[in-house]
Formats: C-alpha cells, structure tokens, sequence
C-alpha cells in the first residue's frame, strides 16, 4: 500500500535538494543585480565632491572651449530693440571638445598693442578726488576693531584701503527706458554716495556702450548702452569695471572698441577686454593711502570662442583654460601690494556655487590674488574662505532689469578693507534690486538676505547683524 521508507527519504532528500538549489540560484542572481545596480550607480553618479578638492598651486584649470551653443534663458525677461529671434546660447557652455587649449594662449606672446587701444598696459591710476576717503565711509568698523579676528584682517592691521563691488550693471531694454526719462543718476540716487566715500568701486559693466555696432547672432538677449550713462556711473564714485563677461561684443567687435573709447574719454579704467589679447589680459593699477592695488578681470562664459581676444582680435580675457590668467595674477602679485580678481563664472539662478566655480577660484588665490569677486549667476552665491583670502562666488544683480525670479531681485555691496600685506575683511550691505536702481533693504528682509548667504556658504563663515563676515571658528 505504501512506498518503502528508503524512498521516501530519497525522495524528500532529492526535493529538498532542488528547494536549496533554487534559493542559492536567486540568491546569486540578486547579489549580481545589486552589485550591477552599485556599480553602475558609481560610474555614473555625481562626484562633484572629489572634484571640489583645492587644487595644487598655481594649477591650470582647462575647460572644453565654447564652439556649440545651447539656449537657456537669462535671468531678465527685457530684451533691447536688437534682440534677434534666435535664443541666448547657454551662460556657462557645456561645449563640444577643442582640440586647442585656447587661442590667448599661443596668441599672448605675439600680441602687439593695436593703434586702436585705449589704453597702455600696467597703467598706474592716481587716487583721484574721491580716493581720499580711507575711513571706509559708512562701512563701519569692517571687523577692523573686533575682538575676534576677522579672516584675512588681524587686529591693529594698520593702514587699510575700503573697495566696494557690485554686481551686473546694464543700460539696455527697460533700464534704458526708464533711465532715459527720469536720468542716469537716478540708479544712485538711493546709494547714499557709498562709492564716493571709499577708495576703490568695481562693477561688472553688461552692456556694450556704442551708438553703432552690429547686434550678435543667434542670441535672445543682445544689450546695448548709451554713452552719457558713463557719466553718471562715473559720478557716483565708480573707479573701474570688469568687461571679461558674455554680454560684451552683443554689437560686435566694433561695439566692443566703441566701449573702450566710450570709457577712455571719461577716465574709467577697465579690465577683461581689448583691442587683443595683451590688452584683455592687463592688468590695472590703482595707488591708494600708499597701498599698490591691481585689478584683473576674467571670464569663464562666453556664447563662441571667437569672442576670446587674439594678438590682433578684440575680444574678453578667456579662463576656460586659465594659464594666460595664472600667469597674468602672478605678474601682478610681483608688483602690488593687493591683488583683486573679478570673474564671471557659474550657472544662472542656480545659488549655490559649483566644482568648477571652487576649483577656479582657489587657483587664483594659489598663483597670488588676495580677493576673488565673482558674479554672472544674476543671484547671490555662498563666501568661502580659503588660505585667508575670501571668495565671493556670486555678487549678483545690481542696475538690472526684474525677472520673475525672485531671487534675482536679491543684492548687495561688497565692501572689503585691505591691508599693505593683502589681508581684507569682508561685509555685506544687502540691497533690493529694483528695476534700474540698487535701494537698500530694511533691517528685516537685510537680516533675512544676511542668514541666505550664511546657508550658501556652507557652514565655511558666520556673518554678523551688520554684514561682517567672519571665518566659521573664529
């Protein structure tokens, strides 16, 4: 009736056998999917954060050179009468690879002053009338007399200089509009004469000034400025501006001398761009309270790679690959007691700054700069301190149209004091940037802007009630 006992144990064994070897056969095959699934995930994840690393001194940063475009918005939705239908070519190129590093480099060494330059290389600007401020105006002590140190400026520091820097400055589209009705001064008339009253201003001037020009191809925003919107910005205190950016040959390269006459005629250094790549690499200097300061500008954004100025090619002072730029920093640092780097880098309306941003700037301060000042996202960015320096990653908006993004309407002054030895304090003024004018925030949005750039920094700085910014620890 029943089977032997034997076979039965047989058979339960050899049941008993298959069940192991299907959970040892999904066994293996889950294990292989995680592992696929790990690996993969490694390949391509993001490492952003191994390629945050400081960099060796002095290294060459060299990025892929700007021959494709991509379209991407800009932060203003104002466009000026040359806008042509095509869209602006993304603010920080992901471009297709160059078989050359950069044209200013083999270019640089060849470069001869064109007949058409504005200027002589290395030139020395006196302190001029409204350099005799040193006080710092109405900055405050500037961590100057703190208790704690400030990063960068120890206590009885001595003799100091106080530089201001702002962000993007255009005269296009409806700031134009507006300032043509109501006058140029009208983007100051709120500044309370802040740059009047310290011995250096910088801004980063977004807008070819020329009454000719031809408006650039295959772009959305294509800016423009009238001449005599120089002399307000010249009256109210600024002392030199930074054209390395993606906005200064809009009307071409003619548009680009016309600037640089425009700014000649009215005694307003700049730095970034030339009639060739000798002069977009000069450096400017500035004698102030006995302090040697050098200024040099830089872009990392620029739609085509023919926009980068050759040995006899207007154009702006390219960092994709930083060596011309390293080189021209340590030059200066031979020469000055302070060196200042503004640069135009990072993503548009993205606030935190990036790898590439980091990297960059860290290369700078390697190869001598005191103080790297940066701006293009059209938003405030985080503070970093490295090596005792600051870098300001993003400056953000200053005379500028109103996007619908509201962190764009989010601004401040920089203003930094230096010593002879080219250690700087840093403090914010935060302001609101209102179409075509920079007005100072109340003390409750000011605090709220305050804490912002505290959570972008990283946890690398803590900034006081009145805008001092101090080293994390210190």
């Amino acid at each position: 009736m029943y089977p032997p006992r034997s076979r039965t144990r047989q058979n339960n064994k050899r049941s008993t056998k298959r069940r192991r070897r299907r959970v040892w056969a999904w066994t293996n095959v889950s294990l292989l999917l995680l592992m696929t699934a790990m690996l993969t995930y490694y390949f391509i994840g993001d490492h952003d954060k191994e390629n945050a690393a400081p960099p060796p001194p002095s290294e060459a940063v060299v990025s892929p050179l700007p021959d494709a475009v991509t379209p991407e918005p800009e932060a203003t939705a104002t466009v000026t009468p040359e806008v042509t239908a095509s869209a602006e070519p993304t603010l920080e190129p992901s471009p297709e690879p160059s078989p050359e590093a950069s044209p200013a480099q083999e270019n640089i060494a060849e470069a001869t002053p064109s007949p058409e330059a504005s200027r002589a290389p290395e030139t020395a600007i006196g302190s001029g009338d409204e350099g005799d401020g040193g006080d710092g105006g109405d900055g405050g002590d500037g961590g100057k007399n703190t208790g704690d140190a400030v990063s960068g400026l120890p206590e009885n520091a001595g003799d100091t200089v106080t530089l201001n820097f702002a962000g993007d400055v255009i005269f296009a589209g409806k700031v134009g509009e507006l300032l043509q009705k109501k006058g140029y001064d009208y983007s100051y008339s709120a500044l309370n004469g802040v740059f009047k009253k310290d011995d250096l201003t910088v801004v980063n001037l977004e807008t070819p000034i020329t009454t000719g020009g031809v408006s650039a191809e295959n772009k959305q925003f294509v800016f423009k400025g009238a001449p005599e919107a120089l002399d307000a910005l010249k009256s109210a205190g600024v002392d030199a501006v930074n054209l390395a950016n993606n906005h200064t040959l809009d009307q071409g390269e003619q548009g680009l001398l016309d600037t640089l006459s425009n700014l000649s005629k009215r005694g307003i250094p700049y730095v970034g761009a030339g009639a060739d790549s000798k002069e977009a690499y000069t450096t400017q200097y500035f004698e102030r309270q006995g302090i040697r300061i050098a200024l040099l500008g830089f872009t990392r954004v620029i739609p085509h790679t023919d926009w980068i100025a050759g040995a006899k090619k207007p154009g702006v002072a390219s960092v994709y690959d930083s060596r011309e730029g390293l080189k021209a920093i340590a030059a200066a640092k031979k020469k000055a007691d302070l060196v200042v780097v503004v640069v135009h880098w990072g993503k548009e309306r993205v606030e935190q700054y990036d790898a590439t941003q980091q990297e960059l700037g860290h290369s700078f301060i390697d190869a001598g700069a005191d103080l790297v000042m940066g701006g293009h996202p059209h938003v405030l960015q985080g503070i970093e301190p490295y090596k005792g320096k600051w870098i300001a990653y993003s400056t953000g908006n200053f005379i500028f149209t109103r996007s619908k993004v509201p962190a764009t309407w989010e601004t401040a002054v920089f203003q930094a004091q230096c010593t002879v030895k080219g250690e700087c304090s840093l403090k914010l003024s935060p302001m609101d940037a209102e179409l075509g004018q920079p007005v100072p925030m109340n003390d409750v949005d000011g605090q709220l802007l305050l804490n912002k750039v505290h959570s972008l920094s990283s946890g690398l700085v803590t900034i006081r009630n009145d805008g001092t910014v101090v080293q994390a620890g210190k």
